[in-house]
């Protein structure tokens, strides 16, 4: 049977952690009375010689001695008194033998008792930082949960209203008239005075908007811009107004669908008529971004939930725990007051779950509350062991593959100096940008288990799907298939050059694996994990546009990967130029190597990753003013300078080239080391209990995370190997580039695990374990300019 701590420790909430009851604390404290209790027992003269062969003896000695205790105790301490009233000295040895046999089980009793009041002062304050926590919470999701059902109200609203617009629009074609009526068809009131407002127009003249602009004025409704009213030969305003509603408006949020109706019409006039004024993607982009609010608040209220659940039963649990080493019943007394907190007699979470579900049911699933549940609370698909399996399977497959391909090209002297250059040519770019990229699969998949089984809460920090989202076991089996895969081409592609085919031939079979592979990746059909590929691919077209998409954690935890992916974009690099120019089939290689093309756009292949990295700090700095992101900018331009001189220095060995590598990349290495321990990891805090680390720490032994520094370290300066130029030949100069590549793929897993630690811990310290959604509708302050 599992021990309620470690359930307690299984469930409880991540982020919630410190304001969970502190139960190993309470255990503590309840070990400290048992303890207390073992000496005063064994003090018991009646258990001690109960033991004894002269227990009889005994026994009469004390209860005589005890008889004549308790009749001379009141005439020997009046007669103690007396001495003391009358010549003021007194003889204690007489007092200190009287009160010598029970002063050991006082002063154990004393004892006693003070450990229990210190566990039930220990219990009243986890009590009140339980409750305070629960009612903070409450009090945030109740508000939450207002707002949304007001904007979910006012989304209905309009609709019902454009409906009734559109309709009598073309009842009011029909006839040659078109009348607009301000008030809308929920009755409420609006920004507009309850008369109606007509304009009469033929259905081929353009909308006054003047008018339109006059008469909002009027009632209350402020244009920003709207002095300068001209027009372009289209009808349109040369200049875009923005539409102010004051907050103080009895219903903000029909306000705000106004205000955007009226905002369409001025800025955007169509001759088609009112019913194309409102951008129907508005409509459904803000019914998306509520089911998206309501289904965070379905999720925070069930944690919520789960929170006053579990430390109720920790209570439970911790008092039962006392009155069994106590011997006392405190436990049903101290329960009545603990039920009667607001964690635990507060039903308004409840309540609000029930109408949130049967909200999401009617408006987002179509009265079908199992579809609604699949999305308000989805369940997380349990490991099959069909996957382990195949990762074994396909495990021993690439380890004997590897083995076969091994002998055959040592057989056949694939690496001999005759036939070498063309065969790492045309095998070498390809297949080492397939192990490359298993290697990183490998490397997250590690991550993956072990952020499980420290429990960091990967899926929220990237805002993951948990139904969809990969575990460890998926990041394994996508590894393990495609390194399959590569070896057994590989082995193919060997035997059929032994066995005579032309080269030119054979050399389509790595393209055969490279087309695959792609077609695979953008495959439609929901086969070997669409919604991760599709994720994927999504990340990288919003990299690939920084900085013109929003960024958040998943984006740039990717691009710092691309950042250590450089040698893999430049085999794709050289492998697209083979295809291209026809060298796989003419075997003239130095079409590639010797091109102007092929060599400047080598520099851009080098500076892209950073570039990309570059740009989503500066907008984040945009969006959120934040000068740290300016000085991160900085690292990765630092990284592309020192990038842009390895190269160059490559090409061009000379001393001065030597000189300006070993500087930028000294720099370079020193701004990211920088980065990596204090801003990514969070070490080398001065004022930290742990030395050079951080206060909190996810694994217990701390030599872990110094040996994880110089590791970094290490392998953050294997750039020299750039600079000393061993003189090797093509094979081992190919294999230690794919040694260091590989390297630096290893560093990057490994950093990834401290860099996400530290953000849980962030969002632990700050009870973050809800991610916010902003609301379709703010309203806008009538003093604002």
């Amino acid at each position: 049977m599992v021990k309620f701590s470690k359930e307690l420790e299984a469930q409880l909430i991540p982020e919630w952690k410190d304001a969970f009851v502190d139960y190993w604390q309470l255990k503590k404290h309840i070990k400290k009375i048992k303890l207390s209790r073992r000496p005063g027992q064994a003090q018991d003269p009646t258990r001690d010689f109960g033991l004894s062969v002269f227990d009889p003896i005994r026994l009469a000695v004390h209860r005589i001695s005890h008889h004549f205790q308790t009749a001379g105790d009141q005439p020997h301490t009046t007669q103690v008194k007396s001495k003391k009233a009358d010549d003021g000295e007194e003889d204690e040895e007489e007092e200190e033998e009287a009160e010598e046999g029970g002063q050991t089980e006082l002063a154990q009793l004393f004892s006693e008792e003070d450990e229990m009041q210190m566990f039930f002062g220990r219990l009243d304050k986890e009590l009140e930082k339980v409750n305070n926590f629960y009612k903070d919470k409450e009090s945030q999701l109740l508000e939450r949960g207002e707002t949304l059902i007001k904007d979910l109200q006012s989304v209905l609203d309009f609709k019902q209203f454009l409906s009734d617009r559109r309709r009598k629009s073309l009842s009011a074609r029909s006839s040659g008239r078109f009348l607009f009526r301000s008030n809308s068809a929920s009755g409420r009131n609006s920004d507009f005075s309850e008369s109606p407002t007509e304009f009469c127009e033929s259905p081929n003249e353009a909308w006054q908007t003047d008018d339109v602009i006059a008469a909002l004025e009027r009632n209350g409704v402020r244009f920003v811009n709207s002095a300068t009213r001209a027009k372009t030969k289209d009808g349109k305003p040369k200049m875009a107004m923005r539409i102010d509603i004051p907050a103080t408006t009895p219903t903000p949020m029909i306000s705000a669908f106004t205000s955007m109706l009226w905002e369409d019409l001025v800025n955007n006039p169509k001759k088609g008529g009112p019913g194309d004024f409102v951008n129907k993607k508005k409509i459904q982009l803000y019914e998306k971004t509520i089911r998206g609010a309501f289904m965070e608040l379905y999720r925070g209220l069930d944690l919520l939930k789960t929170y006053s659940s579990l430390n109720m039963v920790a209570f439970t649990k911790i008092l039962k725990k006392f009155d069994k080493v106590a011997n006392q019943q405190a436990s049903g007394n101290y329960l009545k007051l603990v039920k009667s907190t607001q964690f635990i007699s507060s039903d308004k979470v409840v309540r609000l779950m029930d109408e949130v579900e049967s909200l999401f049911t009617k408006h987002f699933a179509n009265n079908d509350r199992k579809k609604a549940m699949k999305f308000l609370k989805p369940q997380q698909h349990k490991d099959s062991h069909m996957i382990t399996f195949f990762v074994g399977l396909f495990t021993g497959c690439f380890v004997t593959l590897f083995s076969v391909y091994a002998i055959l090209a040592h057989l056949c002297g694939m690496f001999s100096p005759s036939t070498e250059v063309a065969y790492m040519e045309t095998v070498y770019p390809v297949f080492s940008m397939f192990a490359l990229l298993s290697l990183h699969l490998f490397m997250y998949g590690c991550n993956l288990f072990m952020w499980k089984s420290t429990r960091v809460n990967y899926n929220f920090i990237f805002e993951f799907q948990p139904r969809t989202a990969l575990k460890y076991r998926d990041a394994f089996l996508i590894c393990t298939s495609l390194m399959t895969a590569v070896m057994a081409a590989l082995v193919v592609h060997l035997m059929l050059l032994s066995t005579g085919v032309l080269p030119h031939r054979v050399d389509i079979i790595p393209g055969i694996l490279l087309l695959f592979s792609l077609a695979l990746l953008i495959c439609p059909v929901n086969i070997f994990y669409r919604s991760s590929r599709f994720s994927f691919l999504r990340v990288i077209r919003n990299i690939i546009c920084s900085p013109f998409y929003k960024v958040l954690m998943v984006d740039f935890f990717m691009a710092d990967q691309l950042t250590s992916q450089i040698p893999l974009l430049r085999h794709m690099e050289s492998t697209a130029c083979h295809f291209l120019a026809g060298s796989l089939k003419t075997h003239r290689y130095e079409t590639c190597k010797s091109g102007k093309l092929y060599r400047e756009f080598a520099y851009v292949i080098s500076f892209a990753p950073y570039y990309w990295r570059a740009m989503q700090c500066a907008r984040k700095w945009f969006d959120e003013c934040n000068m740290s992101h300016l000085a991160n900018l900085g690292k990765y331009v630092s990284a592309m300078v020192a990038a842009g001189a390895r190269l160059t220095y490559a090409r061009q060995p000379t001393n001065l080239w030597m000189f300006i590598t070993l500087v930028t990349s000294l720099v370079a290495t020193v701004y990211q080391l920088y980065w990596d321990f204090v801003k990514d990891w969070g070490f080398f805090n001065p004022k930290s209990k742990n030395p050079w680390l951080r206060d909190d720490l996810i694994l217990k032994n701390k030599s872990i995370y110094y040996v994880s520094i110089a590791f970094n370290f290490v392998l953050r300066v294997a750039w020299v190997e750039t600079i000393t130029r061993f003189n090797v030949g093509m094979f081992e100069s190919r294999m230690l580039e794919f040694f260091l590549a590989s390297l630096e793929v290893i560093r990057r897993g490994h950093w990834n695990f401290y860099r996400l630690e530290n953000e849980h811990l962030n969002n632990v310290g700050n009870f973050r374990a809800l991610k916010p959604v902003p609301l379709p509708f703010r309203e806008t302050d009538s003093s604002d300019g």
